[in-house]
């Protein structure tokens, strides 16, 4: 779980990142939860478009996508999620405890 400080860090981080995953109007399926798992492993903070097409709220597909890839929600603004997992080897991002 993330605490203020380290979910502040990483929104600065994450300022600077383009949208990796795109979630078009099929909604969240497992080929996109496969790319993201990927994603995830390969960079750990990466942004997520959600289009409005889907028909749900991006909080909760974000929610969806987080639960599925065992990553945390940072934020979520507009059409964009922000989503983080730690490696729990070689990490780019310090967190604090």
């Amino acid at each position: 779980m993330l605490n203020g400080k380290n979910r502040s860090y990483l929104r600065s981080q994450a300022n600077k990142l383009n949208p990796v995953i795109h979630v078009g109007k099929e909604g969240v399926t497992d080929a996109v939860i496969e790319q993201l798992d990927q994603a995830l492993e390969d960079h750990e903070l990466l942004k997520v478009r959600i289009l409005e097409s889907v028909g749900r709220s991006t909080r909760s597909c974000a929610e969806e996508l987080a639960t599925a890839t065992a990553a945390e929600v940072v934020q979520v603004i507009g059409g964009i999620a922000v989503l983080f997992r730690q490696r729990d080897e070689d990490s780019n991002y310090k967190l604090k405890k």
